[in-house]
Parts: C-alpha cells; sequence; structure tokens
C-alpha cells in the first residue's frame, strides 16, 4: 500500500485533512468567476451611431427641434436594418429631415457612413464593458472574443509551464506562486489603460489560473485515502459549481467591468496569505529525496488529527520502508516524454487527451456565449450555474457506485445526444433550444467532474503534475477552439453541433479503454500503472478461463449422461 498506510496510521480523513481540502478548495469559488468573466466584461450591450446633440443640430440645422422627440431625431439620421431596428454601423451623411413623421423608413439612395462621433450604448445589461471602453464593435467585433481566446492562451500556457515546474519545485511553492501572481495581475487589469494591455494581463492572469488549479488538486489528492478521494474530489468541483451562481450575483451588483475584475480577483490576495499554512506534499518529498522534510510534515498531520502517539511510530525508517519501491524508482527524472513512452502509459495519455479536449470544447462552446439565447444575461449565468448541481451530484454517485470509466464515458455520450437533438429544432423553439442547452451543459460539467478526479488517479505521483498539466492542456486547446467553431455557422448552421456531438462521441468511445480506479491506491510509479494493468488483465483472464473450465465441465456431464441414455445398457 505504500504512502496509503501511513496516511491511515496518521488518521485517515481528520482534522487535518478537513481544513486542507476546505482551504484549498474555496478559492474555486472564484476560478469560475476567471474562466467565464468574459461573458460579462466583454459584454455586447445593444448600440448604435452617435448623433449630434440638440445645441449642435440647433445651430447647424434650420429645424425646429422643439416639436421632435429623440426617436423622430434618431429616424433623421440612422437608417433601419431588416425594416425595423436601427443600424448599428451606420448613419446617413446628411440628416434626412424629410423621413420624420413619414412610414418611409429608408432612403436607399442617401449616403450613409460609419459612425464619426462613435456609438452610443445602452445601459439597461451593462453601465461599461471593455466593448464600451474601446469601442470593440462593427469592425472591431472580433477583438472582443479575441480577448477570450487569449486568455485561454494564458490558461494553455500555464497548464504547460506550471505542471512541469510542480514536479521539480514542488505543489506548494508553486501555488502561493500562483495565488500572488492571480491577485496581482488580475486587479491590475481593472487599470488596463488600452485593449492590447488589457489582453496581455489577461493572458497572465490565465496562466496562473492554471497554477491554481493544478496545484490545488494534486495537494487535495495526495494528502487524501484512497477511499475519500472520489467525495473530496466531487465536493471540490462543487465550490466551482456555486461560484457560477456567485458570478452572476456579483455581475449583476457590478455592472462596470473594472469594478468587476477586482471584485473577483482580489480575494487571492487572502487566499495567498492562507496558502503558507498548507503542508508540502509527503509523496512528492520522499520521492524527491526530502525524506526528513516530509516526515515533518506527517508528525504535523498526526498532531493535528490528534494521533500524537504515531509521532513516535513513524520516524524515518519506517517512512523510507513503506516507501522504498518508490524512492529507487524517483532516481530518474521523468519529463512528457515518459507518458507516452510505455504502452499503458501511452494508452492513458491518447485516452486523456481526447476526453480532456471533448468535454472542454463543447463545455465553453454553449457557456461562453450567453448572449445568443435572447433571455437576460445574468438569468442564463444563474440557470448554467445551478444545473451542476444536479449533475455533479449525479456524477458523485455514479463515480461512488457504478466507477469512473462508465460514468466518464456516460456523460460524454448524453452531451452528445442532447447536442445532436439541438440540430433538430426549430429555431423558433427558443425556449426549447436554451432548456437542451442547459442539459448539455450539466452533462459537460459532470464530464469535467470525472475528469479531473479521473486523470489524478491514473498518473503516478512521480509525473502526475506533468501529465495533469498535458492532459489538461488539450482542454486549453478545446476552448480555445470553441469559439471559432462558431464562424462555420455561415457556412452550415448545424455544422458547429456536428463538431461538438461528434468530437464528444469519439471521446466517450476512448473513454471505455481506461482502466478503471474505483477503490484503487494511488499509484507512485510508472511500474506501478504497467503492473496494475498487466496484473488487471491477467485476472480477467484467470477468470476467463475459469468460466470456460466450468462450461466445459458442465458440457462434459451433459455429453455423459446423453452418451449413457444411448448405450444399450440403458435399455
Amino acid at each position: 500500500m505504500g504512502f496509503a498506510d501511513v496516511l491511515d496510521q496518521v488518521g485517515g480523513f481528520g482534522r487535518f485533512q478537513f481544513i486542507h481540502v476546505a482551504l484549498l478548495s474555496i478559492p474555486g469559488l472564484l476560478m469560475a468567476s476567471q474562466n467565464l468573466l468574459n461573458n460579462f466584461t466583454a459584454g455586447m450591450p445593444g448600440h448604435r451611431c452617435s448623433v449630434p446633440n440638440r445645441t449642435s443640430l440647433a445651430l447647424s440645422h434650420n429645424v425646429s427641434l422643439s416639436e421632435l422627440s429623440d426617436a423622430q431625431i434618431l429616424q433623421a439620421f440612422i437608417p433601419t436594418a431588416d425594416g425595423s431596428r436601427l443600424s448599428k454601423c451606420r448613419r446617413y451623411t446628411e440628416a434626412q429631415w424629410h423621413l420624420v413623421g413619414t412610414n418611409v423608413s429608408n432612403v436607399t439612395e442617401a449616403d450613409t457612413e460609419t459612425c464619426p462621433d462613435g456609438w452610443t450604448y445602452e445601459k439597461t445589461e451593462f453601465l461599461k464593458t471593455i466593448v464600451t471602453e474601446w469601442d470593440l464593435v462593427c469592425a472591431l467585433g472580433p477583438l472582443r472574443r479575441m480577448s477570450q481566446t487569449i486568455y485561454m492562451g494564458g490558461v494553455l500556457a500555464g497548464a504547460i509551464i506550471f505542471g512541469g515546474l510542480s514536479d521539480r519545485f514542488g505543489r506548494r511553492a508553486l501555488l502561493i506562486w500562483s495565488h500572488f501572481q492571480l491577485a496581482t495581475l488580475g486587479t491590475c487589469t481593472a487599470l488596463s489603460p488600452s485593449y492590447l494591455a488589457y489582453c496581455i494581463l489577461r493572458f497572465l492572469t490565465g496562466m496562473s489560473v492554471s497554477g491554481v488549479i493544478l496545484n490545488a488538486f494534486s495537494l487535495q489528492m495526495e494528502w487524501i485515502p484512497t477511499k475519500s478521494r472520489t467525495v473530496v474530489g466531487s465536493i471540490a468541483s462543487f465550490f466551482f459549481t456555486v461560484g457560477q451562481v456567485v458570478l452572476a450575483g456579483v455581475a449583476y451588483s457590478l455592472r462596470d467591468w473594472r469594478q468587476l475584475q477586482v471584485a473577483v480577483c482580489a480575494p487571492f490576495y487572502i487566499f495567498f496569505i492562507c496558502s503558507w499554512w498548507f503542508s508540502e506534499s509527503a509523496r512528492w518529498l520522499v520521492l524527491n529525496r526530502r525524506s526528513a522534510e516530509a516526515l515533518k510534515h506527517i508528525h504535523r498531520v498526526a498532531r493535528i488529527n490528534k494521533r500524537p502517539e504515531m509521532v513516535e511510530k513513524i520516524t524515518l525508517e519506517v517512512l523510507e520502508s513503506h516507501m522504498h519501491k518508490e524512492v529507487q524508482s524517483s532516481t530518474t527524472v521523468f519529463t512528457a516524454y515518459d507518458l507516452m513512452r510505455t504502452p499503458v502509459m501511452r494508452k492513458i495519455s491518447v485516452c486523456l487527451i481526447f476526453v480532456w479536449f471533448s468535454t472542454s470544447f463543447a463545455y465553453y462552446g454553449l457557456a461562453m456565449d450567453l448572449q445568443k439565447f435572447g433571455v437576460n444575461i445574468y438569468l442564463v449565468q444563474l440557470i448554467f450555474g445551478a444545473v451542476d448541481f444536479p449533475a455533479k451530484l449525479g456524477a458523485l454517485m455514479a463515480l461512488t457506485f457504478v466507477g469512473r470509466r462508465v460514468t466518464q464515458s456516460a456523460c460524454l455520450f448524453l452531451s452528445a445526444i442532447v447536442i445532436f437533438a439541438n440540430i433538430f429544432v426549430p429555431a423558433e423553439l427558443q425556449t426549447v433550444r436554451t432548456a437542451l442547452a442547459v442539459l448539455g451543459k450539466g452533462f459537460t460539467s459532470a464530464s469535467f467532474t470525472c475528469v479531473y478526479l479521473y486523470t489524478g488517479e491514473l498518473y503516478p505521483t512521480v509525473i502526475r503534475q506533468t501529465g495533469m498539466g498535458f492532459s489538461s492542456t488539450m482542454a486549453r486547446v478545446g476552448s480555445m477552439a470553441a469559439p471559432a467553431v462558431l464562424i462555420l455557422e455561415d457556412v452550415l448552421p448545424a455544422l458547429p453541433s456536428i463538431i461538438y456531438g461528434g468530437s464528444a462521441v469519439l471521446a466517450g468511445i476512448l473513454a471505455i479503454f481506461l482502466p478503471e480506479t474505483l477503490n484503487v491506491p494511488l499509484p507512485d510509479t510508472i511500474e506501478d500503472v504497467e503492473e496494475k494493468c498487466y496484473v488487471s488483465l491477467l485476472c480477467r483472464l484467470l477468470i476467463r478461463l475459469k468460466s470456460i473450465s466450468a462450461a466445459f465441465q458442465n458440457s462434459s456431464q451433459i455429453l455423459l449422461k446423453i452418451l449413457s441414455s444411448l448405450s444399450p445398457c440403458s435399455v
């Protein structure tokens, strides 16, 4: 059992583990805010070209303005689109006063121009966003989505960089730095003087988000007994779910993007201070030839869990004897190449690449464009967050009683079914389409819950962070690709849904080939992973041979009875 025995001796899931998990999970309340923040900070309010004010018009036009309403003045300056809505990007070069009071809404021969005096924005949903700050509309409209792609690029870079660094320098040190980087750069983003500065700071903030998620997850799993991992992993994901609901409330209260940015990033200064309390992973310390430090942390855990007698019993020799095999294998320096070097690790890594990519691909394809549903954006965010509660509760039950592999595959297949179903719903049935999107988002959220826990259990300690970083890198690629796929709607409206659903089906098939980890101790070395797989194959082979033998024995008995019935002696 190795280190799992040591954990049981110092109290299993005791008071230390409870405090440890709670402090590591609380920042998850604001991690959802970081990933989904662009829905609100880059929200697109209703807009039109600005027109001269009444004073300017009175001086430059020989018109009695006192008798004209604001709507009539707009009729003279702004052409209409689709016969009713005011154009968002054009206005007449010369005021068309003859249109005022008539049923004619447009003059086809009149010259128009892009908005020379800028834009006027509605303030019903948002007071200020980066769209209104830097006029990211019309020709500059794509820059609004580009900011989210840049942020996800930072999350991708962070998964690659922090995953490898934490295997080399430790989980605790990288977590402390990530909290500080997120707090500092996140709040500085609110002071951005330009769009370029905003994108750079968001990229660096995205890097720190990966550092927090990866290292917090590993610190949780590596101090938790085997039997508690499912519950702890699911509870931690519930904090992310609550964070989505919290985001809806905070964004509704603070409709200025700068205030909202500070509100979701400043609390990480508190998390930075609290993170100094955490104990470094004793597993990681032992495997990096720092057994004396690991022993101090284990003794600390024993005292907090009210097992002071274990301080005397667990010595350096006892600890190293428990992890002798793991220590022997830790002399090798592991890289991302080791994820593909051996057959079982290669199969696990390839399958996880597709599972992570497809889960994130479908999730952000549904969650990052809330305004398209035509419903109040804060209400949609609330509903999208609330659906995760039953989804993740169902995932928790399935992970505990059914197993990881079946649950992961089922979540992907069900999300694909819902996405495909939405293709056949007419565009007029917006409520039905929204309901199906909410259901699909619930299944993808459940898939995220499964894959975070599953990945941490599949990869061994010596290369767990590198594996987590490598696998979640594909999730970041998926989150970056999801908005770009929506462009294909111009080619075929159903094409994005076909791609999202097809990707989920492929990942669901590959998930079936992953080994089951329910109630299985965490592997510490690559050899553990390879041996467990071959032992599992051997056990299944023996069971199959036993069943074949039993069937052959039954068949032999039936054959003997038939032969004896045909024998002359029986006549």
